[in-house]
C-alpha cells in the first residue's frame, strides 16, 4: 500500500514525510472531518470524543492521519468538501418565493436570517454537520420559519422574541443517551406568522411498521 494517508482522508504521494510536524490548520481540518463522519453515523459519540482528544494532541501529520485512515475521503461523503464550511451565511429576501435548506447542505456556523413575508425551511436531516454550535440570527417579518430536526438536534428558542407569533416544537424522537450533534440557538426576534421546529415526516413504508398489528393485520 504505497503512500501516507492525509489529514483529510486522502493518500498523499509516496515521496511525503510521515513525520511532517502538523499545523493547527492541520487539526483543524481533521477535526471537521470526524464531526463530518460523526454526523454521517460513520462515528459513535465516544468515538468521536476519543479521536477529537487525539487531533488535538497529535504532533505530526502521521498521527493526524490514522485518525481518519478508516473513514472515506470528504469528497466521497455526499461529495461536500470541509472547506466549504462558513463562519457566515445571510439570507435576505423580501415579498418572493420560499427558501429552503434540503438535502445534503453544509451548515455555517453563524445563519443570518433578513426575511420579510417568505417561507423559510431548514431541513437539517441530511445536512452536514462539522461543529457542535449553529446560532441563527434572526430578523424574519410574516409567514413560518420551520427547522427540521433529527435525531441528535436540539433547538433553543429562549432568545428568540416574539411578536404577534408562536413556537411550535415537536420533539425528534430519540433513543435514551442519543449524543447532541448540533446545538441550534435562535436569537433575534419573528413578528406574526410561526416557528415551527419537527421532525422529518414519515416515509409511508416507515409509517406502515410503526403501525399497530391488529390494524395491518385488517
Amino acid at each position: 500500500m504505497s503512500g501516507e494517508i492525509s489529514p483529510t482522508g486522502k493518500r498523499s504521494g509516496a515521496g511525503s514525510s510521515p513525520e511532517l510536524r502538523a499545523s493547527h490548520a492541520d487539526r483543524d481540518r481533521v477535526a471537521e472531518v470526524l464531526r463530518v463522519a460523526a454526523g454521517d453515523g460513520r462515528l459513535t459519540s465516544d468515538e468521536l470524543d476519543e479521536r477529537l482528544e487525539a487531533a488535538l494532541s497529535a504532533r505530526t501529520v502521521s498521527e493526524l492521519a490514522a485518525l481518519t485512515a478508516d473513514l472515506p475521503p470528504v469528497s466521497a461523503m455526499g461529495g461536500t468538501a470541509v472547506a466549504e464550511v462558513k463562519d457566515v451565511v445571510r439570507i435576505a429576501q423580501v415579498h418572493s418565493g420560499a427558501i429552503e435548506r434540503v438535502g445534503r447542505w453544509v451548515v455555517p456556523r453563524r445563519l443570518e436570517l433578513a426575511i420579510t413575508y417568505c417561507e423559510v425551511t431548514l431541513d437539517f436531516t441530511d445536512a452536514v454537520i462539522t461543529h457542535d454550535t449553529l446560532r441563527i440570527d434572526v430578523a424574519m417579518m410574516g409567514k413560518t420559519l420551520t427547522l427540521v430536526t433529527r435525531p441528535g438536534i436540539v433547538v433553543d428558542t429562549d432568545g428568540l422574541q416574539l411578536v404577534h407569533s408562536r413556537v411550535k416544537y415537536r420533539h425528534t424522537p430519540a433513543s435514551p443517551g442519543t449524543p447532541v450533534a448540533l446545538r441550534i440557538e435562535l436569537t433575534g426576534h419573528k413578528a406574526h406568522g410561526r416557528v415551527v421546529v419537527r421532525p422529518a415526516r414519515r416515509t409511508l413504508g416507515q409509517w406502515l411498521l410503526r403501525r399497530p398489528r391488529s390494524l395491518s393485520a385488517r
